[in-house]
């Protein structure tokens, strides 16, 4: 791949103003691309870390606000960037709990952002990738889109239904220059699960690599985490034209996860 393969195309990504959706920012921007990060904040230091990414990779990167829990303004932030040659789905949050203590509002919240949203973007984005005959979705679904865990109801839901909405978007759109395909990654060391570990330490009373290899780890073969850098290189080369014809599938990024 050319290093600056994505030069002039322009790339949306939620949920990246941090762990995998900023590793796929990242690589994004260092391949070219004008980079839309986003989050549901509007902080001083949201728009600081736009303007980091911008003066690191010599593209131009903006932080747009959106909640992507309202279709309203999942629709909204395609509009507020202009259109998108890449739409990347990456917002998401957890809750763990047994399926008759999961609290109603929780589900909610987790079928809205993890999955109603990447209909949504896609939904107001895909027109304008069809009329260019080029673009890209991208959406982030899980080792829990292709299986199961308990206590992960509304989670697991969510994620095979993201996996669900990538074939169907690949089917509508195949012939128009236009592929949606979803990455599955495993456990990721992100700072969401990096502040998990101490209390796993505790809970245990196992020291660090004892809790991420016998406790966090238990289902990835691999041993090891997968990384930002690794989860944002698999969205840049869907993005090639060696990709081109890669759709409706899933990519796992799980450490052989799902091959057991």
């Amino acid at each position: 791949m050319n290093g600056q393969f994505l030069r002039g195309k322009r790339a949306i990504v939620t949920g990246s103003n941090s762990g995998i959706g900023l590793g796929i920012a990242e690589a994004l921007a260092g391949a070219g691309a004008e980079v839309v990060i986003n989050s549901f904040t509007d902080s001083p230091e949201d728009h600081a870390l736009a303007a980091k990414l911008a003066e690191k990779h010599g593209v131009a990167v903006r932080y747009i606000k959106a909640d992507m829990s309202r279709a309203a303004d999942c629709r909204a932030l395609i509009g507020q960037a202009g259109g998108c040659d890449i739409l990347v789905n990456n917002a998401g949050i957890q809750h763990v709990a047994r399926i008759e203590e999961f609290p109603a509002d929780k589900w909610d919240a987790i079928i809205a952002i993890n999955l109603s949203s990447a209909f949504h973007t896609s939904a107001a984005a895909l027109e304008g990738m069809y009329a260019k005959g080029w673009g890209r979705v991208i959406n982030v679904a899980s080792a829990h889109g292709l299986t199961a865990s308990p206590f992960k109801s509304a989670y697991v839901a969510a994620k095979h239904g993201v996996v669900g909405l990538s074939k169907t978007t690949a089917l509508e759109a195949a012939g128009k220059g236009v592929t949606c395909n979803a990455i599955c990654p495993g456990y990721v060391l992100t700072p969401i699960v990096e502040n998990q570990i101490p209390d796993q330490m505790k809970t245990h009373n196992m020291d660090r690599e004892t809790v991420i290899k016998q406790v966090m780890l238990a289902r990835q073969p691999s041993g090891d985490f997968a990384t930002t850098e690794q989860v944002g290189g698999t969205a840049l080369f869907l993005c090639s034209d060696a990709a081109a014809q890669i759709t409706g599938t899933t990519i796992s990024v799980d450490g052989g996860w799902t091959a057991m």
